[in-house]
C-alpha cells in the first residue's frame, strides 16, 4: 500500500480551455492549486482506491477514512488484498499493522500519500512545470477536472489529476514517462463524501483492543542529527530543486549513522543516503524501481551513495554520479 506507491493524462493548450478553467486557473492558479492540498487533510471521507504499477501490473487494492475534527486529523489506510497491512494515525501518531504484529512508525516531514500528494507550499510549481487544467470524467460517481503538471525539462514525469470539482479532493492521479505510458496511478472506485463516519478507531487505545496484536513498539528516533551543511555536495541535481534537509540518523542494521540529503522542486522529492561501505557484504550497484520510484546506488570510495526519486532513471543516474564529499 505504498502509503508508498503514485498516482498522481494529456497535455491540454491554453486556447483549448473552457473559459470558466482558464480564469480559475490563470487568476487564482496558486489558491486553487492550494484548495486541493487543503482538501486532502480536512475534508472528511471514506473511500476505496486502487494503486497500480503500470510497469509491472502490480495491484493494491485499500480503503481509507480520514476524519478531521477539533482534535486534529485522524486516518485509517486498510490493505484489502493480500496479508493483513493497515496504518492508523492519529496526528502526528502513527502505527502499522502488519499481519498480527502492531509497530509504532515515525511519521517523515515531507512525506505524502494518496490522496494527500499536493504539498503545502506550491509557489515553485509554477517555475519547473507547465501546469494546465481542462474538463474531466466523472471518478468513483463524481465529476472532476483534470489537471496537468507538465515538465520544463526531461528529467521528470508527466503528473496528471483528477480532482473533484466541488471540494477539490483528489480522485485519481497517474505518473506518465515522456512516451505518455502510464508508469502508476492511484484512483478512488468508491467514495464518499462528509455524513456519518464510524469514529470509534480514533479513541486512544481502540485501534489496539478491536484487533488483537502483538505489540512492537519502535519510538521515533531522537538521535537524527543536523549535518553540517555542505559537507556533501551534489552537483547535478535538475534545476528548480532545492534542499529541504540534510540529516545523519541511523538506520536499522547499519553500524554508522546514515547521511539523508533531501530535495524537492515543489512536487516531487529526491532523496541522498550516504553511509559506509565497511565490510558489509550487502552492497548492491546498479539501477531499480518501484512503480514511478527509481533508485539507483553506486559506491564511491568507502561510501555507498544511494539516490532515491519519483523521477526518470536518467535522473537519478546523473544525480548520485554528482555526489561528493566537500566538507572539512
Amino acid at each position: 500500500m505504498r502509503s508508498r506507491g503514485n498516482v498522481l493524462l494529456l497535455l491540454v493548450s491554453l486556447a483549448m480551455w473552457r473559459s470558466a478553467d482558464a480564469d480559475l486557473l490563470l487568476h487564482g492558479e496558486v489558491n486553487w492549486l492550494e484548495t486541493i492540498a487543503f482538501a486532502a487533510h480536512h475534508t472528511d471521507y471514506n473511500g476505496i482506491f486502487i494503486y497500480q504499477d503500470g510497469m509491472g501490473g502490480h495491484l493494491e487494492v485499500s480503503r481509507i477514512t480520514h476524519i478531521s475534527d477539533s482534535t486534529g486529523e485522524h486516518e485509517r489506510l486498510e490493505g484489502l488484498n493480500g496479508k493483513r497491512r493497515e496504518i492508523v494515525s492519529n496526528n502526528n501518531q502513527v502505527w502499522l499493522f502488519l499481519g498480527d504484529r502492531k509497530v509504532q512508525i515515525e511519521k517523515h516531514h515531507g512525506e505524502r500519500a494518496f490522496p494527500a500528494l499536493l504539498p503545502e507550499q506550491l509557489t515553485t510549481l509554477k517555475e519547473n512545470y507547465l501546469i494546465t487544467q481542462t474538463e474531466g470524467d466523472r471518478i468513483a460517481g463524481f465529476h472532476a477536472h483534470v489537471i496537468t503538471f507538465q515538465p520544463k525539462d526531461n528529467l521528470r514525469y508527466v503528473h496528471k489529476m483528477w480532482v473533484h470539482s466541488e471540494t477539490g479532493l483528489l480522485l485519481k492521479a497517474v505518473v506518465l514517462d515522456e512516451h505518455s505510458r502510464v508508469i502508476e496511478q492511484y484512483a478512488f472506485t468508491q467514495l464518499s463524501l462528509g455524513g456519518h463516519v464510524n469514529r470509534t478507531w480514533i479513541e486512544p487505545g481502540k485501534e489496539a483492543q478491536s484487533t488483537p496484536a502483538k505489540s512492537l513498539e519502535i519510538p521515533p528516533s531522537k538521535s537524527t542529527e543536523i549535518v553540517k551543511a555542505g559537507d556533501w555536495q551534489v552537483d547535478a541535481l535538475p534545476s528548480g530543486f532545492k534542499m529541504m534537509a540534510e540529516v545523519s540518523r541511523p538506520m536499522r542494521d547499519r553500524k554508522t549513522p546514515v547521511t539523508h540529503l533531501v530535495f524537492s522542486d515543489g512536487l516531487i522529492g529526491i532523496s541522498v543516503f550516504i553511509e559506509d561501505v565497511g565490510d558489509r557484504e550487502d552492497v548492491n550497484s546498479g539501477l531499480s524501481n518501484q512503480g514511478s520510484i527509481q533508485i539507483y546506488s553506486r559506491v564511491s570510495g568507502d561510501k555507498l551513495i544511494t539516490v532515491v526519486g519519483e523521477v526518470p532513471p536518467r535522473t537519478v543516474m546523473q544525480v548520485a554520479e554528482s555526489v561528493r564529499y566537500a566538507g572539512q
